[in-house]
């Protein structure tokens, strides 16, 4: 049955019309044509449809639309623009760190998560919470280079 929900994406409200069972993924992608969550696995273990959740990277493939309410979302998207990405984007594009950015949402959303709960979070910490994100390009390395050039570009 569908039901009439508010959503706050990216600063934004939403209304859409959905089933509550509903994956926010596919509310998202389909409903609100954002395209930085991805599908990878549908079962929570590739996180290429990373969101972050009142501060925790979330899920969206295994999260229904109904267990969100009104909390913020935000997507890929949400954090920086091609114009003037948000300074971790940025330190992607310095280190060349991006492939085909499928894994992209997941790795840059995990990463933020952590580092605004943690901004001193260590590098093991960092390796730890980004070991859940899976990446074929195997661009790893560049990965954790960016991720530590912004968290220590915070530390200051």
């Amino acid at each position: 049955m569908l039901k009439q929900i508010q959503l706050r994406v990216n600063g934004q409200e939403h209304r859409v019309s959905v089933d509550p069972e509903t994956p926010l993924l596919f509310v998202l992608n389909e409903e609100l044509g954002l395209r930085g969550p991805k599908f990878g696995c549908g079962m929570a273990q590739c996180g290429c449809c990373t969101v972050i959740v009142r501060g925790q990277a979330v899920r969206s493939c295994v999260t229904p639309v109904s267990a969100v309410g009104e909390r913020e979302i935000t997507t890929l998207e949400g954090i920086g623009t091609p114009e003037h990405p948000h300074p971790l984007q940025q330190a992607f594009i310095d280190e060349v760190a991006a492939q085909c950015g499928y894994c992209l949402s997941g790795v840059i959303l995990t990463a933020k998560a952590t580092l605004d709960a943690n901004p001193r979070a260590s590098d093991q910490e960092l390796r730890d919470a980004m070991s859940g994100v899976m990446c074929r390009c195997f661009t790893h390395l560049r990965m954790m280079r960016a991720i530590l050039r912004y968290a220590e570009a915070n530390r200051q």
